[in-house]
């Protein structure tokens, strides 16, 4: 039987950059921070760490840095997606050469695969991976939409362990656990579904918020975890605005500037993502504020 990679919630990290460059000191500081708070895993250059925006030698060596510095600590996950296969294949194979304990593996954007097509490449790159392959599933960035149907043919795989289901379809999530075997497991990929999608047999959470609550999502996860589930949907609602704000522009633009503001990264980003427009950031700050997250 196949064992999650994790279990609870798992920061997907922001990549905090400098001088045109990846800044390593912040990254660090981002690191203690999540491991210091509970943080039960980490994605290193997902979507939120802007991995599309990066050089391909630039990503193995964040994933390297993390890997090394949280040794063994916790899971860390590389984000290795792409929409060519080939591509991807070299990615995860690097990315388990630097260390990381699984893959998280987005569905290719802009081809707009079929399902027959979405099979063939997930198994080609779990075939070629060697480690524990997420599937990530996120179709309003990728244009791409995965079945239950198509879950149940890659949970076949060995190395295919489960998706991150950021589809915000309540109904695909039980009708994935309905159709698939029981280690394949679901992680929300919202952070405002987690306790739902828990609620269905989920794992945890791959999370933007815990970039700056990691405790609070930690807790939110464990008391799903213990089958408290009253004392989480207290929890899922007094996130809800801190979740909410930080989709207000495209993620991850609030929380890399909520983490500036905290004092953790520099509010600087990959083009063609860019700065907050400044009536919203003061509605972060805020929002920050009110959670006191800020000092």
């Amino acid at each position: 039987m196949k064992q999650p990679v994790f279990t609870g919630s798992c920061a997907a990290l922001v990549t905090p950059f400098a001088g045109g460059e990846v800044d390593y000191p912040a990254l660090l500081r981002l690191l203690d921070f999540q491991l210091e708070n509970g943080t039960d895993a980490l994605v290193i250059c997902g979507t939120t760490g802007e991995a599309s925006a990066m050089r391909y030698e630039e990503r193995l060596r964040t994933i390297e840095t993390a890997v090394r510095h949280v040794d063994g600590r916790i899971p860390v996950i590389a984000g290795t997606g792409s929409n060519n296969t080939e591509s991807a294949i070299a990615m995860s194979r690097d990315a388990v050469q630097a260390g990381a304990d699984a893959l998280l593996v987005v569905t290719p954007y802009y081809n707009k695969a079929t399902q027959k097509g979405l099979i063939r490449h997930y198994n080609a790159v779990a075939d070629a991976a060697g480690k524990p392959v997420i599937l990530y599933h996120v179709p309003s960035r990728t244009g791409v939409k995965c079945t239950a149907e198509t879950y149940a043919a890659l949970a076949q795989h060995p190395n295919i362990v489960g998706v991150k289901e950021a589809g915000g379809d309540l109904a695909l999530v039980q009708k994935t656990r309905e159709l698939c075997p029981e280690d394949f497991y679901i992680w929300s990929g919202n952070d405002d579904e987690t306790a739902p999608i828990m609620l269905f047999g989920g794992k945890g959470v791959i999370s933007v918020a815990a970039n700056a609550a990691p405790r609070e999502m930690h807790e939110l996860t464990a008391a799903c975890l213990s089958g408290n589930f009253s004392a989480a949907g207290r929890m899922q609602l007094r996130l809800r605005k801190l979740c909410e704000a930080l989709f207000w522009e495209v993620n991850p633009i609030p929380i890399k500037t909520a983490l500036a503001m905290m004092g953790y990264c520099q509010e600087v980003f990959r083009s063609p993502m860019c700065e907050m427009e400044p009536a919203n950031r003061a509605r972060l700050e805020a929002i920050l504020r009110e959670y006191g997250l800020l000092a």
